[in-house]
């Protein structure tokens, strides 16, 4: 029987199981995978593709939020370049493509936009639904450089942004 994730938020087994899904997917052999691109809606490819739209969605946002903070993580992701060799992404690790059964990570659906490239979009997780002890332990169980979690951080800011804004495609 499969259940929802409401109790998983600070369960720091289902993080590691999660990173330890991660760590095999990025393992696996990335020969003739399809390179991030408008396919895959850039996943996997360089946050500076929706450097635009995050402007754009801070300068609508306005007052509503800390814009000076959402740009000083936009930035800082944008300037901590993947250098490493492609990966495997998933490219939409999200809580509504997490299952779980007897409260340990059963199954991750949803490979529609999988491709290789910066295993950067996969991180958005860690801010979106972990949290506390199992936020650290994911991120302890992924073997992940400051810029590659710089770069997760930005994607999650951008998707919360364009959503917030309520910018075309989002």
């Amino acid at each position: 029987q499969f259940a929802g994730l409401a109790d998983r938020r600070h369960d720091a087994q289902f993080a590691r199981d999660l990173a330890g899904f991660l760590s095999a997917l990025q393992a696996l052999d990335v020969t003739d995978g399809p390179i991030a691109g408008q396919h895959n809606f850039f996943r996997g490819g360089p946050l500076a593709t929706y450097d635009d739209q995050t402007r754009q969605a801070i300068a609508d946002l306005g007052e509503t939020i800390d814009g000076a903070t959402a740009l000083a993580i936009w930035e800082q992701a944008l300037a901590a370049e993947w250098t490493n060799p492609p990966v495997w992404v998933h490219g939409d690790v999200a809580a509504g493509n997490l299952l779980v059964k007897d409260g340990r990570l059963g199954a991750v659906i949803d490979f529609g936009i999988l491709g290789v490239g910066d295993p950067a979009c996969d991180l958005a997780i860690a801010w979106t639904l972990l949290q506390g002890q199992a936020r650290t332990a994911f991120r302890e169980a992924l073997p992940l450089d400051e810029g590659t979690w710089a770069r997760g951080r930005g994607w999650t800011i951008w998707k919360a942004l364009i959503v917030a804004a309520g910018l075309p495609g989002s």
